[in-house]
C-alpha cells in the first residue's frame, strides 16, 4: 500500500476518534475506549510499522533542524510523522474529555478546546489548561 493511501485511511480513521469525543456527554465509556485508547493504537501500530519498515533507509535525524528535514523528505517517514501527530492529539483530545467530564466542566468549554486541538495540538491542550486554572479556584472558594 503506498504512503498517499496509508495517509487517506489514517486522515480518515482518526476522525471517528474526534467524533466520538463530540459525543461523549452522552456516551463517555464509547467515547473513552474509542479516542482513548482504540483509535490511538491502531495509529500506533502504523506508525510502529512505517518506522520498523522505513527508518534505516532515511536519511536525517533530529540532531538539527536540517537534519529533521532531511528526514521527512522520505515520503513514508514523513507519514509516520504525521500518524504521530494524529495519535498523540487525539490521545490529548481524549484526556481532555475525560478530565472535564470528571470535574464536572460545561462541555461547551470543552469543544472550543477540542476543535483547537484537532487543528493546532499544543494550542488546545494549552486553552484546556487555562479553563483548569480559571476553573479551580472558582470550585475550592465554593467548598471553603
Amino acid at each position: 500500500m503506498d504512503a498517499d493511501t496509508l495517509f487517506q485511511i489514517a486522515s480518515t480513521t482518526v476522525l471517528a476518534g474526534w467524533a466520538s469525543l463530540l459525543i461523549s456527554p452522552f456516551a463517555p465509556t464509547i467515547s473513552d475506549r474509542v479516542a482513548g485508547i482504540g483509535v490511538p493504537a491502531l495509529l500506533s501500530i502504523a506508525y510502529a510499522g512505517l518506522v520498523m519498515a522505513f527508518w534505516s533507509g532515511a536519511k536525517g535525524g533530529f540532531d538539527s533542524l536540517d537534519n529533521v528535514a532531511l528526514l521527512f523528505q522520505t515520503p513514508q517517514i514523513l507519514l509516520a510523522g504525521w500518524i504521530h501527530y494524529l495519535a498523540f492529539d487525539l490521545f490529548v483530545g481524549a484526556w481532555i474529555a475525560r478530565t472535564a467530564r470528571q470535574a464536572g466542566t460545561g462541555f461547551w468549554l470543552v469543544v472550543p478546546c477540542l476543535v483547537l486541538t484537532f487543528l493546532f495540538g499544543p494550542v488546545g491542550f494549552f486553552a484546556f489548561l487555562s479553563i483548569r486554572a480559571v476553573k479551580a479556584p472558582a470550585s475550592a472558594l465554593a467548598t471553603a
